[in-house]
């Protein structure tokens, strides 16, 4: 298979070869005939001179194509004839025989000619072109052989210009095969160099962006992979123990030690809960069964449900509900999942006697609900990774206290799925506030 190069090279030598073609054939035809037509034009006055010359200097016109075949130079003159004042053609010439009518649109083309203020004939010259003399010729020829000349140069140029073209268009293709067939074989993040803003860049463009979404992608994947494999073990694992100590013996079967084993089952049991649900929003089958609800009526059921938790930490649970608010389109239950994983994150994390804030206002494309605490809030790091799954500000909770990781990621899918946005704001000292936008139908 011909490399791309090398069908643009050919591509510009052959249209280069096309189009220098053409021009040196209409060139060598025009300038024939341009000539032609400019000696034509000037023998034509020096014969309307001579004849009126001749026909003053002789009072008729016996005689005059012998006399006047050639100029005074030597050089001949286009085929002639006159014609009278009833149009026939006075002798051979011209294309006409002495004595033919000539027509009326050739008359019309006719130079009339003057002899001491009177018209006394009209010259009829033929259209075909005549030939010129030798040097006339050669003249031509000269011409002819220059623009061959010049068509050659110029194929040269295209040739080389095809050349330096072919490659600046080929090289950065040639460097995307390159690393579309690295990151087929596994190597992940590659990067192409943008060197131009054409559709070339804006390839090389697309090309890194997925190729870097693919890499992180993937280890995102497998992050995720070993944050569940050990986010599984962990519950298993004690009801494992414990289960296999109570068979043993070693630990009496005892209510608070079947407690235990509840306990962490029902938290398996949850995250279980939690994957499906992501699994189900990447796959875009996250069941949404929207129903007209006002912000105000969802903040307030949500908040009541944290009245006694948010009492047991000492926390203040306050709601700032703008009026009026239009009413959403959204799953009432979903929506609701989305905002208790997000004050699941705040009652965790903001310190007892602090202020956990629910809040609604009117956006320029929507409404907005927000939940917003008193806590150590998050460094730019931290907050550029809020929403990844498995991940935690503060690594050193055990996860019984820290949670899954999961919830905010949950959250992120639930919003996505109703056409809405989420995103957090937060400076380290002074709380986190998470912000949903929801579209208003």
């Amino acid at each position: 298979m011909k490399s791309i190069t090398l069908k643009l090279i050919l591509s510009f030598i052959a249209i280069g070869l096309v189009s220098i073609f053409i021009i040196i054939l209409l060139a060598r035809r025009n300038t024939r005939d341009e000539f032609t037509r400019f000696i034509s034009e000037d023998r034509g006055e020096e014969l309307i001179s001579a004849l009126a010359n001749y026909h003053e200097a002789n009072g008729s016109w016996e005689g005059v194509r012998e006399a006047l075949s050639e100029d005074k130079d030597g050089k001949r003159y286009p085929s002639f004839t006159i014609a009278d004042e009833n149009g026939h053609a006075l002798f051979d010439g011209g294309g006409f025989r002495a004595g033919d009518d000539i027509p009326r649109h050739e008359l019309r083309f006719g130079v009339p000619i003057e002899s001491n203020g009177q018209i006394v004939g009209t010259l009829v010259m033929e259209n075909s072109p005549f030939p010129g003399t030798p040097r006339e010729e050669e003249f031509i020829e000269r011409v002819n052989i220059l623009f061959l000349y010049s068509g050659l140069g110029a194929a040269l140029i295209a040739l080389f210009i095809g050349a330096l073209l072919s490659r600046t268009i080929a090289h950065p293709i040639r460097e995307l095969t390159r690393a579309t067939h690295a990151l087929s074989e596994g190597n992940l993040g590659q990067q192409v160099p943008v060197r131009s803003r054409d559709e070339i860049g804006e390839l090389t463009r697309a090309f890194n962006k997925m190729s870097a979404e693919l890499a992180r992608s993937v280890n995102a994947r497998k992050q995720m992979t070993a944050d569940i494999a050990h986010e599984l073990r962990t519950p298993l694992a004690l009801i494992l123990g414990h289960a296999e100590a109570v068979h043993d013996g070693v630990l009496d079967p005892s209510p608070e030690n079947f407690e235990i084993i509840r306990e962490e089952a029902a938290r398996l049991e949850h995250l279980v809960d939690d994957l499906r649900t992501l699994s189900l929003a990447d796959a875009g089958e996250l069941a949404i069964q929207p129903q007209k609800i006002f912000p105000a009526r969802l903040l307030e059921e949500v908040a009541t449900l944290y009245r006694l938790q948010s009492q047991i930490k000492s926390l203040t649970l306050d709601l700032d509900i703008a009026s009026p608010l239009p009413a959403l389109d959204v799953d009432p239950g979903r929506m609701t999942q989305a905002l208790t994983n997000i004050l699941d994150n705040a009652v965790r994390h903001t310190p007892s006697g602090g202020t956990i804030t629910l809040a609604s206002h009117r956006t320029s494309r929507g409404v907005a609900l927000s939940v917003r605490d008193s806590g150590p809030g998050l460094s730019p790091a931290d907050l550029a990774r809020v929403f990844d799954r498995f991940y935690r500000a503060d690594e050193s909770r055990v996860r019984h206290e820290g949670g899954s990781g999961l919830g905010l990621a949950i959250a992120k899918s639930i919003v996505a799925a109703h056409g809405g946005t989420i995103h957090a704001e937060s400076e380290e000292g002074k709380g986190l506030e998470v912000m949903i936008e929801l579209p208003v139908m």
